[in-house]
């Protein structure tokens, strides 16, 4: 009877070990303008986050920009969650260099392991794309944005190479989601990540061929950040943490904290918008500056309109960019 027991109880384990392995993650790749601004660091912190609670899979983490020491920042940052092998890339061709000013980046690179030394050791974003790509399910892959256009543009003037025989649009078309980004100020305005990359803004967002999710400049603007962080004596030797240390300080306008631009966009992305926000649909027009304005017409765009108090949505961002790396080994 025992023995009969225990082989039910060995079955019924094995079942749900079985069901959660097969669990579809959800796929995700991530592309930041990791320096220039450092809610980059939040955003990268909350991502780890959502896969070490198993809600999904990082396949890669893409600079939008080419300074000096990009790859390896990505790499600290990877690393310090237990996912070191994470392929990085970074524009080789064209790309803005933009970095901090208040020079976390250089603290990160001196202070914390990285495999990754330089720029030079990683593919180039595109390429990583179309290799990544290629070898995903159909309608498979979630891409979120929260920097510049660079990246995405260069994916979709893509030819076929060895990795896919597809263009770099209709292997998007084939193998992409949805894209959700951080950018735009809405309905009409210029916001930094659209304007500093005009030219692959105006690519992406008259060529892109999936459903594009944007979350304004207007939604991260009040979502204050980072000061429960660098006062939890907890949380040790960690990067997220020097990084709102360090530059907390040096920017009045940050005194209550760092705005939620790229925090919201993940959080959408990986819990879906609603119940925080609801959606206005259309698309939206990039003109030659950089700017943007919105059309009612189509279906293909749509922005964030706040629904929840801000406050409620600024408690989850909170805890999710305190979150501590677990040891485990890293998802392939």
């Amino acid at each position: 009877m025992k023995t009969r027991f225990f082989t039910v109880c060995i079955f019924l384990l094995c079942s749900f070990l079985s069901l959660a392995q097969s669990k579809k993650l959800k796929a995700i790749i991530f592309d930041s303008d990791m320096g220039p601004d450092y809610d980059d660091v939040g955003a990268i912190t909350m991502l780890h986050a959502f896969a070490d609670s198993g809600y999904i899979k990082i396949l890669a983490t893409m600079a939008s920009t080419k300074y000096k020491g990009v790859a390896g920042v990505f790499s600290v940052l990877n690393t310090y969650f237990n996912r070191p092998d994470l392929p990085v890339g970074v524009p080789k061709q064209k790309g803005l260099e933009l970095r901090d000013f208040q020079h976390w980046t250089d603290t990160l690179l001196a202070k914390y392991p990285h495999a990754i030394k330089s720029n030079e050791e990683v593919a180039g974003a595109a390429e990583l794309y179309r290799k990544l790509l290629s070898v995903q399910p159909d309608k498979s892959v979630t891409i979120i944005t929260v920097g510049f256009f660079t990246n995405l543009a260069d994916l979709l003037q893509s030819g076929p190479d060895q990795y896919s025989k597809l263009d770099g649009r209709d292997l998007v078309k084939k193998k992409v989601k949805e894209l959700i980004s951080m950018a735009g100020r809405f309905p009409s305005g210029k916001e930094f990540n659209v304007e500093r990359d005009a030219t692959a803004s105006q690519t992406v967002f008259s060529q892109w061929p999936t459903p594009v999710l944007l979350s304004g400049f207007e939604i991260g603007r009040k979502i204050k950040v980072g000061l429960p962080l660098i006062n939890n004596e907890k949380i040790k030797d960690s990067p997220v943490k020097d990084v709102f240390r360090i530059s907390i300080p040096q920017d009045k306008q940050d005194s209550a904290g760092r705005m939620s631009w790229d925090e919201t966009a993940v959080l959408i992305a990986v819990k879906g918008y609603q119940p925080y926000y609801t959606l206005t649909h259309g698309k939206m027009i990039v003109a030659d500056d950089g700017s943007n304005t919105w059309s009612a017409e189509g279906k293909q765009h749509a922005y964030l309109v706040e629904k929840m108090p801000y406050e409620e949505v600024k408690k989850e961002i909170e805890k999710l960019i305190q979150h501590q790396p677990i040891k485990k080994l890293p998802l392939k």
